[in-house]
């Protein structure tokens, strides 16, 4: 079973998006049954909130449910139990470091790095553009299930 762990920095937004982008692709290939899938935030900020009503209605808009998502914090015991962590930006992986301490496993890496981009997810928080969001996300969540496979 391959078990990935979506963070960013509240949960509501951008790592949940991810998380059921990738449920989606992950059911489009019938590999439901070989993969786990969450998300969990770097604060506490946000802590048993729905997903953010925007980013909520960018998910409907494509026919994706995030029914029953609330936020939570990552933990350190998230870190060995998930075989993937794929972060929405660089301020993630300096928290996540604050609840990790290091990450010998290389586990952590910005989701954009799967689609041969160093950078980060954009962030609708500050913006409002889900949209935008929307395309790095399933870019990231596309690149990163193809990355997966190839490697099985």
């Amino acid at each position: 079973m391959v078990k990935i762990l979506f963070v960013c920095h509240g949960n509501i937004c951008r790592s949940p998006m991810a998380e059921f982008v990738m449920k989606q692709y992950v059911k489009e290939a019938g590999l439901e049954k070989q993969f786990e899938i969450a998300s969990a935030a770097t604060s506490r900020e946000e802590l048993g909130n729905p997903v953010y009503p925007p980013a909520r209605r960018k998910l409907t808009e494509h026919g994706i449910s995030c029914s029953g998502k609330t936020a939570r914090q990552m933990t350190p015991a998230d870190y060995q139990y998930y075989d993937y962590i794929p972060i929405m930006d660089r301020n993630n992986r300096r928290n996540i470091m604050r609840i990790i301490g290091s990450d010998p496993e290389h586990k952590v890496h910005l989701l954009m790095e799967y689609a041969g981009r160093e950078r980060d997810v954009a962030d609708p928080w500050y913006t409002g553009d889900f949209e935008a969001t929307w395309r790095d996300v399933t870019e990231g969540c596309r690149a990163l299930l193809e990355f997966i496979l190839d490697r099985q």
